[in-house]
């Protein structure tokens, strides 16, 4: 069993845990995920691993609750358990001989690209941060951006906080500005790494992707997180989930994640349904 030792919501719809895992917090690297079941019956679900501390033997995930598994691991609090928590699965971000590079974080994706700046920071890579969110309610993370970048730009649909416009608006200036960026790294919603990538082709800078499709054993044989790189099959839980944003077909990432739309709702429904029942109880 993995004890959840911290319980901390960030926003109403986003909640870290810090668990007990002292074997994966030993092996871990910012990019790598884990694969969590909350209790004995429910379902698989892969998380990217948001920190992690080797003295403490823990790992940090952070989850937006959107889905019946999500709903029913926000139901755990300080002191529980969850019943499977497997990892550290993937490739880790490569990190290594970078000199200036910049992050690229899109609303819960922030909390996959933290790590990976973190990382840098402490290797001495000269590090500007881009986060973006729909409005000021939404913003995570920012004390922890702030420590380890020399530049942070945060973004809002609305521009309730920070500069109102996408990433992508912040990501052109900079560039237009004269930063010559040895790498950007792009986390978040795909259609925001599309936009992003498109940006960095037109300028010729190398650009990493995370991606996280649908996946059911992390280990490759389900098939269920292919992606088409360079017009060749991958599997994001064993190839990645870090891609060449340049190569990737995100318009058909798209589509197959949206396969899954119908039974997303559905779960959702059934987990709102049964907690509702508890509580009744």
């Amino acid at each position: 069993m993995y004890k959840i030792v911290r319980k901390k919501e960030l926003n109403p719809t986003v909640t870290l845990m810090e668990i007990e895992a002292p074997l994966i917090a030993r092996k871990a690297e910012p990019g790598q995920f884990i694969i969590f079941r909350a209790k004995e019956d429910s379902e698989r679900v892969p998380l990217t691993i948001a920190d992690f501390d080797r003295d403490k033997g823990t790992v940090t995930i952070i989850f937006q609750i959107v889905g019946g598994a999500t709903m029913e691991l926000n139901t755990l609090n300080e002191g529980d358990c969850l019943h499977d928590f497997v990892g550290p699965l993937g490739k880790a971000s490569e990190t290594e001989g970078l000199k200036k590079v910049a992050v690229v974080g899109g609303g819960v994706g922030c909390a996959i690209a933290y790590p990976i700046a973190k990382k840098l920071h402490h290797l001495g890579c000269d590090v500007h941060s881009i986060v973006g969110f729909r409005n000021k309610d939404l913003v995570i993370l920012e004390n922890e951006f702030k420590a380890v970048s020399s530049v942070l730009k945060i973004m809002t649909d609305d521009g309730s906080y920070g500069e109102k416009g996408l990433v992508t608006n912040a990501l052109e200036e900079l560039i237009k500005k004269g930063n010559k960026y040895d790498e950007v790294i792009a986390i978040g919603p795909v259609i925001m790494m599309k936009f992003v990538s498109q940006l960095t082709k037109k300028y010729d800078i190398k650009t990493v992707v995370s991606m996280n499709p649908i996946m059911i054993d992390g280990t490759g044989m389900c098939g269920g997180c292919r992606l088409t790189v360079g017009g060749e099959t991958k599997f994001a839980c064993v190839d990645g989930p870090d891609f060449d944003g340049h190569l990737v077909d995100f318009d058909e990432a798209m589509r197959r994640g949206s396969m899954y739309k119908d039974f997303e709702t559905h779960s959702r429904e059934a987990s709102c349904n049964l907690l509702k029942q508890e509580e009744k109880e």
